[in-house]
């Protein structure tokens, strides 16, 4: 069964051991901010440093695996139709919004929008970690300068993550201007049973 997150909004649920989450960028050029929590301890967080650590890479494609802040392995990249994704910026939240967009109204973004949908599991928006955003183009220069380009993915692509442990799940349609083109558009999941 697909689910679709709305433009500029954000959902959570449980994602256990073995199943596989596919996020799918129905229309293309859209980001999607992922936040990953054991579901056993909401303390043990995605983490981005720890995954450039073991992982050897900034670029996570297929086989590669995302890891917890614990060291363990919390989910496997199992298929990427896209390959490019960001795993160094925080989400997008009000404070983003007043630094890079002043001329457009302040909107909560990601990390709003993950802060709510995470609150039934206990988890507050304090120990909301950088995320690993799906589809998010950004582009580090030989001087270290970053970038934020439109996303390259087109209308269907997708990315299907295995669960290795049992985990909560945050997952937003982003709301960044230059994160997604200028425009808005929704995310769809599906979440496909053990295999």
């Amino acid at each position: 069964m697909i689910h679709e997150i709305p433009p500029r909004s954000g959902t959570s649920f449980r994602l256990a051991r073995g199943e596989t989450l596919k996020v799918i960028d129905p229309e293309g050029i859209q980001v999607s901010d992922l936040v990953a929590f054991a579901a056993d301890d909401a303390r043990e967080a995605l983490s981005n440093g720890r995954t450039f650590d073991y992982e050897e890479t900034l670029r996570m494609g297929t086989g590669r695996r995302l890891w917890s802040n614990r060291s363990r392995i919390m989910a496997t990249i199992v298929e990427d139709t896209v390959g490019t994704h960001d795993f160094l910026l925080t989400p997008c939240s009000e404070a983003t919004f007043r630094h890079f967009y002043p001329e457009h109204p302040v909107h909560r973004g990601c990390f709003g929008n993950l802060a709510e949908a995470l609150a039934p599991y206990g988890i507050e928006a304090d120990a909301i970690p950088c995320a690993f955003n799906l589809f998010m183009n950004v582009p580090v220069a030989p001087d270290g300068t970053l970038r934020v380009d439109p996303p390259v993915s087109r209308p269907g692509d997708y990315i299907r993550l295995r669960a290795e442990i049992d985990l909560v799940i945050g997952l937003t349609a982003c709301s960044a201007y230059a994160s997604n083109g200028g425009s808005f558009k929704p995310i769809h999941y599906e979440i496909e049973p053990n295999a």
